[in-house]
């Protein structure tokens, strides 16, 4: 004890330095123990918490997100309300947005696509604050609640294709029916217990990949934080489908394509993109002959 605090007392920085940890390690001790909060200044992407209604097989969700985007940033904050029925539900779409310069970190959400060529998009966030910054490291420790935004395909594609300037990949995933149902409807409970009590984000536990594959029941993996790598991971266990993953990457990479769909009229972007995808995927999703 006496050699360590000589140790100590022997350079003045060495207190100093001691004194910030302890301060950063009981300000990430006494954030970790307190409760998650509903009512915070959020960023305004985020700032709307989202509500559902079930009846049986018919459902409700307000707001749906459906921001209008170009190269220079948010050109109109828009919201609507939707009424969908569970039994209608067709196809489930899992869409990837790598995060430039990384090759294993991604953003992922899905797109369930119903009867009459509607779709509807789930991205999972850490919903920041006013101001804040993402970090994955302070992700680790509570530092963003857990934010469930229901958006419409254009607006989650549109912003990471066009204003973020981000490539962007979407999948059919192979599941059966009922499988496609019990996820939409996991996810749509997971989303109401949101609306009276918040949850934390957390990089490793919670984050926008490992929250789907927890709701489809999916045992855990090291794609759900290493995410770059979920789409690759998701090929491996046939949940998507094709000759290999070469072929299915290629397949799936709509970058290009939604950005010139964004000039077109927005009430025709679901159907284009969905003619488009059925195109590209057809092979794949009539299975073997």
């Amino acid at each position: 004890m006496k050699r360590f605090l000589a140790w100590f007392g022997a350079n003045p920085l060495r207190p100093a330095i001691a004194s910030m940890v302890a301060i950063l390690v009981l300000g990430s001790a006494a954030k970790m123990t307190s409760a998650a909060q509903l009512d915070r200044d959020w960023y305004p992407y985020l700032g709307r918490t989202a509500y559902v209604e079930m009846q049986d097989q018919a459902f409700s969700v307000a707001p749906i997100s459906d921001w209008r985007y170009t190269r220079d940033g948010v050109a109109e904050e828009r919201y609507m309300e939707g009424d969908y029925n569970i039994d209608e539900l067709r196809e489930v779409w899992f869409m990837l947005e790598p995060q430039p310069g990384s090759q294993l970190a991604a953003h992922t959400l899905l797109l369930f696509e119903f009867e009459g060529d509607r779709l509807l998009g789930l991205t999972i966030e850490a919903r920041r604050e006013q101001d804040e910054q993402y970090s994955a490291l302070r992700g680790l420790f509570n530092a963003f609640e857990l934010a469930y935004v229901w958006g419409t395909a254009r607006d989650l594609l549109i912003r990471r294709a066009v204003m973020l300037d981000h490539e962007t990949f979407v999948y059919p995933v192979a599941i059966s029916d009922e499988q496609k149902r019990v996820l939409l409807r996991r996810l749509l409970e997971r989303t109401e217990s949101l609306e009276t009590r918040a949850r934390y984000y957390n990089t490793a536990f919670s984050n926008c990949t490992n929250e789907l594959a927890k709701a489809a029941g999916f045992n855990w993996a090291p794609a759900y934080i290493l995410t770059g790598r979920s789409d690759e991971y998701l090929f491996s266990r046939g949940l998507i489908p094709g000759p290999n993953f070469e072929r299915a990457h290629a397949l799936s990479d709509v970058t290009d394509f939604v950005q010139a769909l964004n000039h077109a009229p927005p009430e025709a972007f679901d159907a284009a993109l969905l003619q488009e995808l059925r195109q590209r995927w057809r092979a794949e999703l009539s299975g073997p002959a």
